[in-house]
């Protein structure tokens, strides 16, 4: 293929992740992915923060994945400490499909409290994926704060990621069964619940929660 060409296609997959028509945008998505050039990083990146169907979005994040991490990771790592919601959202997300622990220091406690639940729950999944052996319990501590937060999916959301963590959750857990917040002790003791038996199910565990809440109960008898 000549120079002439290439350039010709690298034009046109920059136009079409720009088409107004989201099929056209997905199809060149997967074309960029399929066939990574270090020249659409920095639109794929662009795009991240402002597409606005999920399906074109979770392609974007997959053709990251698919060019060298030492161009797309710096990048990345500035896109988390964007003003943009969906920006850092998205760069939390694709952080945690790349799986490169340097990116570690980068998932603050800011990003983990994050105002946008969206931004809050990419920050939960990224830390998960990305937290080092040691660093488990601290982390279990911090996403613990969060416990009582939001609807029924982001707080499905941080179950998950606490579960993920282990036996490094339960005092984190346990103490949170105490906390003066109702929903706390819920969302809490549904999440140790799940730690015990994750076939147990959210609506059943948070159910039964309710149950040894309204009983006076923190689920820690017998211990």
């Amino acid at each position: 293929m000549t120079m002439t060409r290439q350039g010709t296609d690298v034009r046109r997959a920059l136009q079409g992740l720009e088409d107004g028509r989201s099929s056209v945008r997905l199809r060149t998505a997967l074309a960029v992915g399929t066939t990574p050039d270090p020249r659409f990083v920095d639109k794929l990146i662009e795009r991240c923060a402002i597409e606005p169907e999920f399906f074109v979005r979770d392609t974007l994040t997959w053709a990251l994945t698919r060019h060298p991490v030492s161009m797309t990771l710096p990048q990345l790592l500035r896109e988390v400490r964007s003003g943009r919601p969906q920006a850092r959202s998205q760069a939390l997300h694709t952080l945690s499909k790349i799986g490169d622990r340097q990116a570690w220091p980068a998932i603050t406690r800011a990003l983990l409290s994050d105002a946008d639940d969206e931004v809050a729950r990419s920050a939960w999944r990224a830390a998960v994926a990305l937290v080092p052996e040691g660093e488990k319990s601290g982390l279990a501590t911090v996403l613990a704060t969060q416990l009582g937060r939001g609807e029924r999916e982001t707080q499905l959301s941080l179950s998950r990621a606490l579960v993920a963590l282990g036996e490094d959750v339960l005092p984190a857990l346990r103490a949170a069964t105490m906390a003066p917040d109702r929903r706390v002790r819920v969302h809490a003791l549904a999440t140790e619940q799940l730690l015990r038996d994750p076939g147990a199910g959210f609506e059943f565990a948070i159910e039964e929660a309710k149950r040894i809440v309204a009983l006076g109960g923190t689920g820690q008898k017998g211990r």
